[in-house]
């Protein structure tokens, strides 16, 4: 894999990491200016589904992902059955981003569009449909669908902006960057990277500093010239 290939990985990746902050349901953060989708998981009413969640990201984080695979569709299971709807919709994103990493595109995007995001526009939360949105155009991009990809994080950016919420829309300036540089619209996707980091520097968000260096760093070896 050569020096180009290797930085887009990178950077799909780190974006990738964003969206795996997603635990037990996004919460509504409206009135929050700058919140990423809050990933707190409540010790209340904990059910089997908690149980498999967790096992799920254990066996993630250990590189088994089979295993958690399995365990997060158990954990939608339990979470859907006991009408735990925004929890059921973050076990389904998790599922999605394990089939993700493991290049099963058809299964990532179908996951997403035929539960997922029906489940948060049933229960009417935008944060839940944000982070779908971000789902896809990482799925998309992975596959390149570069104008599916662009399409939804435009949508995740419209959202993140009517629930100020600064971080993610950062993340969708960022993946619509990712989308120019690989259609090879490098003086559009400066602009978007520079705008990221305009937003990234007034909101005082650091989290994404490397992918802006990344980004920077990929449109310099594909024009020669220094951004």
């Amino acid at each position: 894999m050569n020096k180009i290939h290797l930085a887009l990985a990178s950077l799909f990746f780190a974006s990738a990491a964003f969206a795996q902050n997603v635990n037990s349901g996004p919460q509504e953060t409206q009135n929050a200016v700058g919140n990423a989708i809050n990933i707190a998981v409540s010790l209340k009413d904990e059910t089997d589904g908690d149980e498999f969640f967790a096992d799920a990201e254990r066996n993630e984080r250990q590189g088994d992902l089979n295993e958690a695979l399995t365990l997060f569709g158990k954990a939608a299971f339990e979470y859907n059955n006991d009408r735990k709807f925004s929890r059921y919709g973050a076990a389904l994103l998790r599922m999605s981003n394990i089939h993700l990493l493991l290049s099963h595109y058809t299964e990532a995007e179908q996951v997403v569009l035929n539960a997922a995001l029906k489940t948060y526009a049933k229960i009417g939360s935008k944060v839940g449909q944000m982070a779908a949105y971000n789902q896809l155009g990482k799925i998309y991009f992975a596959a390149n669908k570069l104008t599916q990809s662009l399409w939804f994080y435009t949508q995740q950016g419209i959202l993140a902006q009517q629930l100020r919420n600064n971080t993610s829309y950062i993340d969708s300036v960022l993946g619509i960057a990712m989308v120019k540089i690989k259609k090879k619209e490098y003086v559009l996707a400066t602009k978007d990277v520079n705008r990221a980091e305009l937003l990234a520097k007034n909101a005082k968000i650091t989290q994404f500093s490397q992918q802006i260096k990344n980004s920077r760093t990929l449109i310099t070896e594909k024009t020669g010239v220094k951004k």
